[in-house]
């Protein structure tokens, strides 16, 4: 079998799936977690595939491994003398080298486990007399068994020890431990929250949060303000918010910009809880404002000029004229735009403000929407007058 990394959240099946394998395989078997495991464990198991010719290691948390534990595995996983099973929380393609990932068969995502899926689980651990609660005289109705698995959030492990906290927080009447709906709704508080500060789950929460703002969805983006908020990073949820009001609200409703900017303040001020309260009036007023991305794909195509081209010389009449010799040198013949006569557009005078290599360059490419309608009609308007002149 080649090397694989596994990738998916917690409690989803990646080490039940790795057992599984190594279950199947005709090979010697070892196991780290790389959270704990040190540059001794790394020694051995080297030395023992080395003498065994050949070992399977299911390496637990990867991505906790530095660059360096995982370049000393690298040799051994490239010969063939360590068949890699990986698992890791973490993108792969973000936390895992880059030469261990091109060693690796197969990268296999796992998604969360259906409701249907963690209801079998949890009927199984009810009947298990060896590993579970069977031996337990329990009265659960199907009810109380969906509402667990509802509430692991497709996460296996979160359901087996949901039902064993409420297992022990269940009184007993008649010599049989009665389950009461309070006591699992008590219990599976908070259980849906999972990422962390620095982890992907929690950019993948940014990123639907934009995206859902983006497509003027006030639930779907109230729903991943709430998720970020609970995780605790009011500094990236802020930071975040206030790029949103200037790249997707943009000069369709420039004013947005100002009022993300006074709700970011006013969270950072108040702090958590309330902080929820202007973030929240900040992304429904960004939802349903009109939307313009115009800025900063102007931005982004000047930027892509500049690494794509041979940059040009500043025009001779643009550069500065502040002293002495500056005429010697050419620079001169600039016109003052305040200075000439107030035509259809306010002072405006046909001069040439680009690098002769980009001079018929347009960066600039209006949305027609909201305020940004009237920026529209004033760039055209000058480009017919430039063009006007030109001719």
């Amino acid at each position: 079998m080649p090397s694989i990394l596994l990738y998916g959240e917690p409690g989803i099946g990646k080490t039940s799936l790795a057992y599984a394998i190594a279950g199947s395989a005709d090979l010697p078997f070892a196991a780290l977690n790389a959270t704990s495991a040190g540059k001794k464990d790394i020694e051995n198991l080297i030395e023992e595939a080395n003498f065994q010719g050949q070992i399977l290691l299911f390496l637990d948390e990867i991505h906790r491994f530095n660059k360096l534990q995982q370049d000393t595995l690298l040799p051994h996983v490239e010969s063939g003398k360590i068949i890699l099973i990986g698992a890791t929380t973490e993108n792969p393609f973000h936390a895992v080298n880059p030469a261990i990932r091109s060693r690796c068969g197969e990268i296999k995502q796992l998604k969360r486990l259906t409701i249907h899926d963690v209801e079998t689980l949890l009927t199984k651990a009810l009947h298990d007399t060896k590993r579970g609660l069977g031996r337990e005289q329990i009265i659960i109705t199907e009810s109380q068994i969906h509402q667990i698995a509802l509430a692991s959030n497709g996460d296996g492990r979160k359901a087996l020890t949901l039902l064993e906290s409420v297992f022990y927080a269940s009184d007993e009447e008649d010599g049989k431990t009665l389950f009461k709906d309070e006591t699992i709704a008590q219990l599976a508080e908070r259980i849906g929250v999972y990422g962390d500060k620095k982890g992907d789950q929690f950019y993948n929460l940014l990123s639907a949060l934009q995206k859902s703002v983006r497509g003027s969805d006030v639930d779907a983006a109230l729903y991943y303000l709430a998720m970020c908020l609970e995780n605790g990073d009011l500094v990236a949820v802020n930071r975040r918010l206030l790029v949103m009001s200037f790249e997707d609200i943009g000069l369709a409703v420039p004013e947005v910009g100002a009022h993300v900017l006074a709700a970011v303040q006013a969270a950072e001020r108040l702090g958590l809880p309330e902080a929820r309260i202007p973030l929240a009036h900040a992304v429904i007023e960004m939802c349903l404002s009109e939307k313009s991305n115009s800025a900063i794909s102007a931005i982004d195509r000047a930027i892509e000029k500049i690494h794509t081209t041979q940059t040009g010389d500043i025009p001779m009449h643009l550069r500065d004229a502040h002293y002495a010799g500056a005429k010697t040198l050419g620079v001169e013949g600039y016109e003052y735009p305040h200075n000439t006569p107030i035509g259809t557009f306010g002072g405006w005078v046909n001069q040439q403000y680009l690098p002769d290599n980009v001079k018929d360059e347009t960066f600039y490419k209006p949305v027609i929407a909201g305020q940004e309608k009237r920026l529209a009609s004033i760039h055209e308007h000058l480009h017919a007058l430039k063009n006007q002149k030109t001719k």
